[in-house]
């Protein structure tokens, strides 16, 4: 609990633009949230401001986890350029989500008229400029060879970013077909909230937990791990289930 605390604490010393910007989509979640209970029109099944509420949350933990990793680079110029691009492309998403929501259309995979296609392609453009300076940040890393942080921390955070970038590609997968669901129409029966198909193979699945290593493995390693050999084995058990997943998402079985 204590480590959990200075975590906290420490957020807005070590990255103040990555913390507010993790305030801000926090509340934005909040507001959303309230949305829910006011609008009873769907898009695809589920109501139209769940998926904004699932994006905000999550771009939240992403800005206060990548304040934590950054924190211990070198590099403040590209410490501080990667900042903005963070908030910068993830507002464009995120505008761009809540305006296909407002309209009552899906944000992904839609070019069923010249207008979604053109928000679609910004989508994709944010998406990749931000996956291209994560991917420096991931290189930065790995070259850089003194850390003031213990071994397992330092392996922590190195192959989080490296799996964050493998599983970002999945995305891309996606992209290729159009669609998320394998088996079925995108928009079948999903679980509660997260909407994970029920009946089909659903590639979300791997895409969640394949990018959110980014912060299971370092908290593995800050609560858990005495040494870089128990990082690199979890991480490999790990890395290896998402890879199950996408797998058997692919042969059209849902994940539950």
């Amino acid at each position: 609990m204590n480590k959990i605390v200075i975590l906290i604490n420490d957020l807005k010393r070590r990255n103040r633009l990555l913390y507010f910007n993790g305030q801000a989509h926090l509340f934005l979640a909040l507001t959303v949230l309230i949305l829910i209970f006011t609008d009873d029109r769907q898009i695809l099944g589920i109501n139209p401001w769940i998926k904004p509420l699932k994006f905000f949350l999550s771009i939240a933990i992403l800005s206060w986890t990548m304040g934590w990793i950054l924190s211990y680079l070198d590099n403040r110029k590209m410490v501080k350029f990667y900042s903005v691009i963070l908030v910068i492309t993830m507002f464009v998403e995120m505008a761009a989500i809540c305006l296909q929501s407002y309209r009552g259309t899906t944000s992904h995979f839609n070019v069923s008229n010249a207008f979604n296609g053109i928000v679609f392609g910004i989508m994709g453009i944010a998406i990749l400029t931000f996956t291209i300076a994560t991917a420096i940040i991931c290189y930065l890393y790995f070259r850089q060879r003194n850390f003031n942080l213990p071994s397992q921390m330092v392996w922590s955070f190195r192959l989080g970013l490296l799996f964050f970038l493998i599983f970002s590609i999945e995305g891309g997968v996606m992209i290729s077909l159009m669609r998320h669901t394998i088996g079925l129409k995108d928009g079948s029966e999903g679980l509660p909230f997260l909407n994970w198909s029920i009946h089909a193979g659903d590639l979300r699945v791997a895409h969640f937990f394949g990018m959110h290593s980014l912060q299971l493995i370092p908290l593995v390693g800050y609560f858990i791990c005495s040494g870089k050999r128990q990082v690199f084995l979890f991480s490999g058990l790990y890395f290896l289930w998402v890879c199950i997943l996408f797998i058997q998402a692919m042969n059209g079985k849902p994940f539950l």
